[in-house]
């Protein structure tokens, strides 16, 4: 054990009782203070978030978290088409492994290959969606939530009631456009004053055919080589999600336990290529957790919290084609988890706080030559923020402490297999804000962070593609920005608000695939990459009271990004061509705006994305170019009240001008497509 985890490890077992000591002396010396003077809260937020709340989110046609997330600036969406198809998001050129995605404030792990798939996650349970850059603007959280470069915070639905109220109850269907049947149901109950119950469940079906257009021009000519309408298949779902869970409330505290489960059956439609319109590859997935968090104040003074969680996934991948590679494979991973918050007010204006976090990943396969690895991970975070009123700031450094160990000896070649080396990493992070009026709503922001994302267990260890040697792949970012908000009473725009940030990260250390000896069908995993990103975000908002009741709520957003590879290549003319070239998939323009209008028990909603031109890979030539595309949805709402029971119809239409378009090369989108959904809640 070296000195630095050590240290780190007397601090995190020592402080609790020092601080606990000092607070209770504390309330000794200031009793009457306490007595008679009641706690000023103070906002602590630096870096506001990016936002959708539960009014939003209705009013986007948005069928998952990833379908949601596309209205958010600076977000790339990677979608692989369809109900079933695989999304991952990637903010600010970084890369998907370097964005943390946290249910519930408990981080969702994949140690395997790193990648949340979002579209496992319906909007029905949720009550806002967050995306912070940097991180998190409370000191008051888990190490592990200072351990991205970016993060998305779910959060879902909670109990609660009012009056008389012990019991809601919530149902809905949605059918549509690719043979879409999509029930679920919402129970919430008052168990007692102090204990709320909540279950969650939904069951997905969806044959994922869909017509669309296929055209391809031969390189360097105009002529055509494909041009013809076809049907998607073996994009079908079947998905059955249930979630549950346990509220309560203790003196100067509250606790909660969520339990998850998922399990699905679905095609993968793969790419179109050399004229091949049909694969047959399937996947099962089965996702489990269970998590809990308990937060008490123990004094004015001094707060804890603890976090805890199991996780068991099951993932089969099946290809039944000899005529490519005939594969039927299984993977499990377990994750167990803990955490230990602490925070401390020193003054009133000054607060400090200690985390500690533990976390253990197990890997486990069928795949012929693939070690079991185990990963044990241990997470100090020290941090503090001053609020000084019109300034503040927040530090915080993170100390992380890996550890593995496989339980295979050898490796697919017969040789003696190694686990990775130990790392270690100490990593900071700095922000300010600075509001310079005080009657108006305006704020200057900026912030610096250092941190990193660990190799997975498949940049590792997979078959004779890993590296045990592979190093993390580090960030650093520079964000300079502001926000103007103002709200006005008697006018018809009620509240508009514009904020804006420029950027510039470095990602250094990235993990690339290189050929591995002379062979051009062998690769191996390397800490080769460059990427450097310069960028801008913007978003404006306005919200209209207008004549004969009727509301307006409009939002635009706009994203630049010049994101450079300078990954260097053997190849002396590979590295000329891709050279300072824009990375796959990142455009240089790209935004969205939403338009919504209620009025009474209606409401008309519109929205729009837009991603510019692009490349699929660094080599940015004619060859490589993918055009813009852009999307226009519509939707329709309509609120009946029947007794003590609320109906809601919604009719929506997505793709409005049929578009033919692809997030991802020779994976086409559905064209112009239908959803109904009916809603009745008590």
């Amino acid at each position: 054990m070296n000195r630095k985890f050590f240290f780190l490890l007397l601090l995190c077992l020592f402080l609790p009782s020092i601080l606990a000591a000092q607070s209770k002396l504390d309330s000794i010396q200031h009793i009457q203070e306490v007595l008679i003077a009641a706690p000023q809260p103070t906002s602590k937020s630096i870096i506001p978030a990016q936002q959708l709340d539960g009014k939003q989110l209705k009013a986007l046609n948005s069928f998952s978290v990833a379908d949601a997330i596309r209205y958010f600036a600076g977000v790339q969406i990677k979608d692989y088409g369809g109900v079933g198809g695989l999304k991952t998001v990637n903010v600010r050129s970084m890369g998907t492994n370097h964005m943390g995605v946290f249910y519930d404030g408990i981080q969702l792990g994949n140690a395997q290959n790193g990648q949340i798939d979002l579209g496992k996650f319906s909007l029905d349970n949720i009550e806002s969606i967050s995306l912070y850059n940097g991180q998190k603007s409370d000191i008051f959280q888990p190490a592990r939530d200072y351990g991205s470069s970016g993060a998305i915070y779910l959060k879902f639905r909670r109990p609660h009631f009012s009056g008389q109220e012990k019991e809601h109850l919530k149902a809905t269907f949605r059918t549509g456009s690719f043979d879409l049947a999509n029930p679920s149901f919402l129970y919430e109950r008052k168990l007692s004053e102090k204990v709320n119950a909540s279950i969650n469940a939904e069951y997905i079906h969806s044959s994922g055919k869909y017509k669309f257009r296929y055209k391809r021009v031969l390189p360097g000519s105009n002529e055509v080589a494909y041009d013809t309408t076809a049907i998607r298949k073996n994009g079908d779902i079947h998905a059955f999600r249930v979630e549950s869970g346990l509220y309560g409330r203790t003196e100067d505290g509250h606790w909660e336990v969520k339990t998850y489960y998922y399990d699905s059956e679905r095609g993968i439609p793969g790419a179109i290529v050399n004229n091949r319109w049909m694969n047959a590859q399937r996947q099962w997935d089965t996702n489990f957790f269970v998590q809990g968090g308990w937060r008490k104040v123990i004094t004015d003074r001094y707060d804890l919290m603890l976090k805890m969680k199991y996780a068991n996934d099951r993932m089969r991948y099946l290809n039944p084609d000899t005529t490519l590679m005939y594969i039927d494979n299984s993977f499990r991973q377990q994750e167990a988890y803990a955490s230990l918050a602490q925070k401390y007010q020193l003054t009133t204006y000054w607060d400090i706080s200690l985390s500690t976090d533990l976390q253990w990943n197990w890997l486990k396969s069928d795949l012929e030559g693939l070690v079991y690895p185990t990963r044990r991970s241990a997470l100090v975070a020290l941090a503090t923020a001053l609020d000084l009123g019109a300034f503040k700031s927040q530090a915080s450094v993170l100390g992380t402490f890996i550890n593995e160990n496989i339980t295979s000896a050898e490796n697919s070649d017969g040789q003696a297999a190694s686990s990775a080396p130990s790392k270690e990493e100490i990593t900071p992070a700095i922000f300010f804000s600075y509001a310079p009026f005080e009657n108006h709503d305006l704020t200057f922001r900026a912030f610096y962070k250092h941190i990193f994302r660990m190799p997975t267990f498949n940049d590792l260890y997979y078959t004779d593609i890993g590296n045990i040697k592979l190093k993390p792949e580090f960030t650093h970012q520079y964000n300079v920005g502001f926000k103007y908000a103002k709200t006005m009473a008697n006018r018809s725009l009620v509240h508009w608000e514009l904020q804006a940030d420029g950027y510039y990260n470095e990602v250094t250390n990235k993990i690339v695939a290189v050929p591995k000896g002379s062979g051009m069908y062998r690769w191996m995993m390397m800490n080769l990459g460059k990427v450097e990103i310069r960028g801008l975000d913007a978003v404006a908002a306005a919200t209209f009271d207008l004549p004969f009741e009727v509301w307006l709520n409009l939002k635009g957003t706009y994203t630049y990004q010049k994101a450079q590879d300078f990954t260097p290549r053997k190849n002396p003319d590979l590295e000329k061509t891709t050279w300072g070239g824009q990375i796959p998939y990142i455009p240089w323009h790209s935004g969205s705006f939403i338009a919504s209008v209620r009025y009474q028990s209606w409401q008309l909603n519109y929205s729009f994305v837009y991603v510019g031109e692009r490349y699929h890979n660094s080599a940015n030539i004619r060859e490589n170019y993918e055009q813009p595309w852009y999307t226009n949805d519509v939707s329709l709402l309509k609120t009946v009240a029947l007794n003590d029971w609320s109906l809601k119809v919604a009719l929506e239409v997505n793709n409005l001008l049929s578009q033919d378009y692809e997030v991802v090369l020779n994976y086409p989108m559905p064209k112009r497509n239908y959803k109904l959904t009916l809603t009745l809640e008590l």
